[in-house]
């Protein structure tokens, strides 16, 4: 009389195969690309993303049917956070989870939060590329999912007094790079991360010391230590807008700075109006 297979108990099944995986990579047994980007540490890591996007944030999307589910697409979002991008990681989050067709993100990052030990290992591995006109011409060349955010620092370290409020779009230059490869456009504005680390002034001499373009001093941090670096859980919003479609446009467009312009300002005041909206939705931030 034939036996039934053994199986093994519930939860032993994927411990083991977590404990393999972990003693591959250990025996550098994992591949990434030239940016360090490792979809196996992407897989690995996504559970905790999930979990911030899930119960900490309570992140609300919507219009993510706009985003197209295949080919070289670019995303432009505000930038906040003050500390940490998180505004990058639930964008790329929700697209895993609720788009009919998920794919990993690359997000352009600024230079100096590669040169920060932990969050240099983390945003590597999971597609953050240094943010270089050429890196983005490479991505698009190669059909990925690019994520920019045109404010730079002065959106991501923009103080708590000015939250909400999109600074200029540096010079266009991802508009340019989108008319040269034919790339569709679609503005992300995010509602929540302003709150995560309220910036209220900043520590010139630990700036000059660390390299950093500014150090945050926020209601937690650095009085509270190590604990200071948690976020707090305020409400998210991430709302994917209608595209900008180019392809009216020759490639040669992107040599007229005018019109260069003018489509970056374009793209602003859309990501601006949908964050207007997205706060009288989301409603109090902590609540």
């Amino acid at each position: 009389m034939n036996q039934p297979p053994a199986t093994l108990p519930e939860g032993l099944d994927d411990a083991l195969q977590l404990l393999g995986r972990a003693v591959r990579r250990a025996r550098g047994e994992y591949r990434e690309d030239e940016w360090g980007f490792d979809r196996e540490f992407a897989e690995s890591v996504f559970p905790a993303l999930e979990l911030l996007f899930d119960r900490w944030w309570r992140v609300e999307v919507e219009g993510i049917s706009n985003l197209p589910g295949q080919g070289r697409t670019l995303i432009v979002a505000n930038h906040s956070g003050t500390i940490f991008p998180f505004d990058a990681l639930m964008i790329g989050t929700a697209i895993r989870r609720l788009h009919p067709h998920p794919r990993w993100t690359r997000a352009l990052v600024l230079d100096w939060v590669f040169e920060l030990p932990f969050v240099s290992y983390l945003m590597r591995r999971l597609g953050g590329v240094p943010a270089d006109p050429a890196n983005l011409s490479r991505l698009l060349d190669e059909d990925e999912l690019v994520m920019v955010f045109p404010e730079g620092a002065k959106g991501f370290g923009k103080p708590f007094s000015e939250r909400y409020r999109t600074q200029r779009f540096g010079r266009g230059g991802f508009i340019a790079e989108a008319l040269r490869s034919g790339t569709p456009i679609v503005p992300v504005s995010v509602v929540g991360a302003e709150e995560t680390y309220p910036k209220l002034g900043e520590i010139a001499l630990l700036a000059r010391l660390t390299g950093a373009p500014y150090f945050p001093f926020t209601p937690t941090f650095p009085l509270l230590g190590p604990l200071g670096l948690v976020p707090l859980p305020s409400r998210w919003r991430i709302a994917f807008l209608e595209p900008l479609d180019l392809s009216a446009y020759p490639p040669e467009a992107a040599e007229d700075p005018g019109l260069v312009f003018d489509l970056a300002e374009r793209v602003r005041e859309t990501v601006q109006g949908g964050i207007y909206r997205g706060l009288v939705e989301r409603g109090p931030a902590f609540g």
